[in-house]
């Protein structure tokens, strides 16, 4: 704690002077805002968002780079929990920008009247549980601090950018960006020599947007990707009426999905139908483009020989498309099966590759040695840029919460209870730590879903549990050792019934950032299951939690 906090007013076993709050919350993205409406606007709860950028939007406010668009189509990317929200906000794209997306978020924002309640600026350092008090005394890098009996953290899945350590990357005389810590103003590529690093969702959405105006684009590629084409465009009258009458079918359909769609996984098996019938199943769902070219049957991600078939369709298309056979090649030479890493999807990406000023780098065959002063030294090459573009993706998942320099009780550190990989109970909460509780938190559906979808469930859980504890007088609730080991083997298992786990270089597992430890994070056993279990442990009074305190049930205890 900072001599600044003690002059605050606060120490480790006192309290506050000043900004005392029933629940601090981290982060102003689809987490932040909502959570905040719950607790402030249900509840009655004095509660304070803290928030790093200088504006709502969460990961969004941040990955501005080129091409930055959801994945997920913008009439299920979107809050459901208020009819009115729904009705008079209108998408204008099948797939928003990030522009769009960020309006979206300031609007619900104003609508719920929620900003005066944000803290802009306020990048969180230290987050310490004051056990003698029950409250976590949370500290800004301006040495401001802020108690509360709930530490709510709501930073995002992909948030904390990973910039590679390439020897003599400091020493490059040109500019380079990451794409998740992108410019507010924009970069501008005419006229210049660029060298993009990585080919992952945002590397492709980045690709052909950088090629339009830049002199030429190197691409280097670290691991060839498959992606399927969004199919973009302006959303209709008719379409945008549809979404508006059947807000209650979609908001169910999301419900029932395993990924939080608004579509459902086929039920027929890849080897139910001929190939010819097969193939063509394939090329409609290739036309109509996006997501749900992977629910076009029910066993693509529990079947390696069915999933060949998919993989083999869409390596055909690259070869079809991209008109330099070696190029075509090093593109389509893709080493894990499909959907086992995050599936991008794209408006031009192949295409881009048969443009003129656009040359790809096989970093498999040819790996980087350095950066120099002038731009990238491989193996085999140099290459002389202007802007070098890292598209190197994020310590996704865990990142962020270990930046906030989260310490429970007796002193752990969050770092250090995780030092063998990210251990928690349903993604909620992680034992040691009480009160907290880690919103779309690893061990949960998050990433393999649709975001906003994971997003209301969780926050929703989380706001009937404080209710509950409200309401009964129990100060304090942390889950067991007991109950943490038994979600991970569940979540272990999940993955390993599924060919996620043979992608063994994705950030799924970690595998993108040095040194990083090596555990499938997100739940792969569906977002359906997923909130059907979360129901179940509160219907059971909260089983794997203890409550502690004068209201608290001698009888809450894990289940063994």
């Amino acid at each position: 704690m900072s001599e600044a906090a003690i002059t605050n007013g606060i120490g480790y076993g006192g309290q506050s002077t000043g900004n005392q709050y029933d629940a601090v919350i981290i982060g102003a993205g689809f987490t932040g805002l909502y959570q905040l409406h719950l607790l402030r606007d249900r509840l009655g709860l004095k509660v304070r968002v803290l928030e790093r950028g200088d504006g709502v939007g969460g990961t969004w406010y941040w990955n501005r780079y080129p091409g930055a668009r959801c994945d997920s189509e913008s009439h299920s990317y979107c809050y459901y929990f208020n009819d009115e929200i729904l009705q008079e906000w209108e998408w204008s794209e099948r797939y928003p920008q990030q522009p769009e997306i960020v309006r979206y978020l300031n609007f619900v924002a104003d609508k719920l009247v929620l900003k005066d309640d944000i803290q802009f600026g306020a990048n969180v350092t230290a987050a310490r549980y004051d056990e003698a008090a029950n409250r976590w005394q949370v500290e800004t890098e301006t040495g401001e601090v802020f108690t509360a009996k709930y530490f709510i953290t709501g930073v995002g899945c992909l948030s904390s950018a990973n910039v590679p350590d390439i020897p003599g990357r400091d020493s490059f005389k040109g500019d380079w960006y990451h794409t998740g810590q992108w410019p507010h103003e924009g970069v501008d590529f005419t006229g210049k020599r660029v060298g993009q690093i990585g080919t992952g969702s945002t590397g492709i959405q980045a690709v052909p947007v950088i090629a339009e105006t830049a002199a030429h684009l190197t691409v280097f590629q670290r691991t060839a990707n498959y992606s399927i084409p969004a199919q973009n465009g302006p959303l209709s009258d008719d379409f945008k009426r549809w979404a508006k009458e059947n807000t209650d079918e979609i908001r169910k359909t999301m419900h029932a999905s395993s990924n939080g769609h608004p579509f459902l996984i086929a039920d027929r098996k890849v080897f139910d139908v001929g190939e010819a019938e097969r193939q063509e199943i394939y090329e409609k769902a290739w036309e109509f483009g996006g997501l749900r070219f992977r629910a076009t049957f029910h066993d693509l991600l529990l079947d390696k020989a069915a999933n060949d078939t998919a993989a083999d369709f869409l390596k055909s298309k690259i070869r079809e498309i991209v008109e330099d056979p070696q190029t075509a090649e090093t593109l389509a030479t893709i080493d894990h099966p499909f959907a086992t890493k995050r599936p991008p999807i794209d408006t031009g990406y192949f295409e881009a590759y048969n443009r003129d000023n656009v040359s790809l780098v096989d970093l498999r065959k040819t790996p980087i040695v350095e950066i120099t002063e002038t731009g990238i030294r491989t193996t085999d090459a140099e290459y002389d840029l202007d802007i070098i573009v890292f598209a190197t993706g994020f310590d996704a998942m865990t990142g962020s919460l270990l930046k906030l320099g989260i310490v429970g009780r007796e002193g752990m550190p969050l770092s250090k209870a995780w030092e063998a990989g990210p251990r928690t109970y349903l993604g909620l909460q992680v034992a040691g730590f009480p009160n907290m509780f880690t919103i779309t938190g690893p061990g949960s559906p998050s990433v393999l879903c649709n975001m906003p979808v994971a997003i209301e469930q969780h926050v929703e859980w989380v706001a009937d549990c404080i209710e509950h504890m409200e309401k009964n007088g129990i100060d304090r609730i942390e889950t067991t050792e007991e109950a943490m080991a038994g979600w991970v083997d569940h979540v272990n298992d999940a993955a390993n019934a599924t060919l996620l786990p043979q992608a063994g270089h994705s950030w799924y597992l970690g595998a993108n950032v040095p040194g990083k430890p090596q555990v499938f994070m997100p739940y792969a056993g569906g977002m359906a299951r997923y909130r059907s279990i979360c129901d179940e442990v509160a219907a059971e009074g909260y089983r794997g939690f203890v409550f502690s305190g004068a209201g608290a049930p001698s009888n809450r205890q894990a289940a063994q």
